[in-house]
């Protein structure tokens, strides 16, 4: 898929939508008081995003 000139492989974007799925469970940890949780989301959403834009 293009968009912008820019080639998007499958696996960029799932690793993108899957960054913003973590991002959703920073979020909702954050709601519902489990710091912990969200620290861990935030980590796993950092590393999903850089990896799907270094993908692509």
């Amino acid at each position: 898929m293009s968009l912008f000139g820019q080639h998007f492989s499958t696996l960029s974007i799932f690793l993108l939508a899957l960054g913003a799925f973590f991002l959703a469970g920073v979020y909702s940890a954050l709601k519902q008081g489990i710091k912990a949780l969200a620290v861990l989301a935030f980590i796993a959403a950092a590393l999903a995003i850089a990896g799907g834009v270094l993908r692509l």
